[in-house]
Parts: C-alpha cells; sequence; structure tokens
C-alpha cells in the first residue's frame, strides 16, 4: 500500500493482507541497497498469522520518494512518522543490517512506542572499510560484487527460501543494481554505508531501550560477525540471542530458522 510519509509517497508491502487496526503490528525494516523484498517469506507469515505487517522501501529507494536517510538518526525519525500514517500507536521492530541500527535508534527515541526490537546481523559499531566506501562510489560493480562475497556463505537457498536451484549470488546482486538504479540523484550505495559507517549511538541507544530484544546473528557472517554485536548484547536488558547457520542474508540463507526465532520472539 501507499502511505504518505513526511509528505513523500512511501511504499509499505503488507504480506498481502490488508492493514487492520485491531491486529499487532511488526514493522520490517531492509539493509542498505535492499527493499522490502528482502523479508518476503517471513512478512507474508505474519501477515498470515494474525499481525498487520509493514514493510517499507525506505525514502528514496525503488518505490518509496523522499530523499534516504543519510544517518540513522534520521532513518529512525522516518519509522517513527511511519507509524504515525499508518495510526499505529505500538508496534514491534525488526531490522536487517542497516535496519537494525535503524530500529534500535526508534525504541530509544521513542521507547512507549515500542514493543519489541529484533536485531538481524547487527553490529556496533558497523564500520565499512575505506576500500568498500570508495568502491561504492567509483566502482559500484566492484562494490556490489564485495558485499555479496562478505554476506553469503552458500550458493542455493533452501527450498523454502526462494525456491530450489535460486542462485543467491545472482539474485542479490539483481537486487542491489535495481535499488541503485532505482534513484539517479543520490548514490544510495554510499550514502547508506556512510550511515552506517558514521553511526556511534548504538550503546547509548541501547541504555535507553525498553523492550524486550532479539539478536538474530550468522555464524558465518563476515559482514558483521556475531562478536560485533557483543557491546550492544552487553548492555541489552531484556535479550535473548539466536545464532544461524548463515552468513549475513540470514532471511534467505536460513529462512526457516530467522522465521521460527522471530515467532518465538514476537507474540501478541
Amino acid at each position: 500500500m501507499q502511505l504518505a510519509v513526511n509528505g513523500h509517497a512511501t511504499y509499505v508491502y503488507t504480506g498481502g493482507k490488508p492493514f487492520d487496526g485491531s491486529k499487532p503490528t511488526v514493522v520490517f525494516l531492509h539493509g542498505v541497497l535492499n527493499d522490502h523484498s528482502v523479508w518476503i517469506l517471513q512478512t507474508r507469515w505474519f501477515a498470515h498469522h494474525g499481525w498487520n505487517v509493514l514493510a517499507p522501501d525506505l525514502p528514496g529507494h525503488c518505490r518509496s520518494a523522499g530523499d534516504p536517510p543519510r544517518s540513522v538518526e534520521e532513518a529512525a525519525t522516518f519509522v517513527l512518522a511511519l507509524l504515525d500514517a499508518a495510526g499505529v500507536q505500538k508496534a514491534a521492530l525488526a531490522g536487517h543490517s542497516f535496519g537494525s541500527l535503524i530500529a534500535l535508534q526508534a525504541a530509544a527515541d521513542a521507547p512507549q512506542r515500542v514493543t519489541h526490537i529484533a536485531l538481524v546481523g547487527t553490529a556496533s559499531p558497523m564500520s565499512v572499510t575505506p576500500a568498500l566506501l570508495n568502491a561504492s562510489v567509483h566502482q559500484p560493480e566492484k562494490a556490489i560484487a564485495m558485499v555479496n562475497t562478505f554476506s553469503h556463505s552458500m550458493l542455493a537457498p533452501p527450498p523454502s527460501a526462494l525456491g530450489p536451484g535460486t542462485w543467491l549470488y545472482g539474485g542479490s546482486r539483481a537486487l542491489m543494481r535495481r535499488v541503485l538504479a532505482s534513484n539517479t540523484k543520490v548514490n544510495l550505495f554510499h550514502t547508506g554505508f556512510v550511515a552506517c559507517d558514521s553511526y556511534r549511538g548504538g550503546e547509548a541507544a541501547m541504555d535507553k531501550v525498553r523492550c524486550p530484544v532479539l539478536f538474530v546473528l550468522g555464524r558465518n557472517d563476515s559482514m558483521a560477525p556475531p562478536k560485533a554485536a557483543q557491546p550492544l548484547q552487553a548492555r541489552a536488558k531484556d535479550a535473548k540471542t539466536v545464532l544461524l547457520d548463515a552468513g549475513h542474508q540470514m532471511m534467505t540463507e536460513a529462512p526457516d530458522g530467522m522465521l521460527f526465532a522471530l515467532k518465538d520472539f514476537l507474540k501478541p
């Protein structure tokens, strides 16, 4: 569906079900150079099992207008504005990579509005190497190849993700190329990476979180190794950690494990 958020048309995937204000709501947030589709299995399950699902394309990405967020704090403000636009007072937030930082900051900014946060493939700090930052500007194809090498630990996903025989690297590269091409005014790749790399507020934000926290981490994640989440885990007051046999793109490499972790955590 389309919502007007901060004066801009924002595309929000609802998992194939109409929005129902009487149901609990979960917001799914994507990472750099991704869109709502990376959460396709998880969003559809929740939408068909008693939840409202809001999975936006972040501003300036694909089907959403507006300027792309240049910082985690700016993106968190967008999430809270999205809840206002949807008429949602409280919601659970699930974020992957850059999206995990956004969810964390939103929960810190408005703890009364966030019931749970699931931080998937998170890190504090979420540093990006100078080589990757440079390539995202001057050699985007090389940067896309680098990210996909670091993000995946297998060639094809389990059948419950995208179907037997799907090539994870190829599919992810195609998605990133499409997202990059969706905005010719701003380099979404570099903008997103700079937002991740410059964010140093994770631990202070965790100190303000008042809701349960789920960490979902990939044992084989080279982009955000499990140990990179330890500063946040040490400060979380009500937290659970699930380790999956996957790389950074856990939603497709371990779709069932991801879904089960969220199902167990998000109980209305």
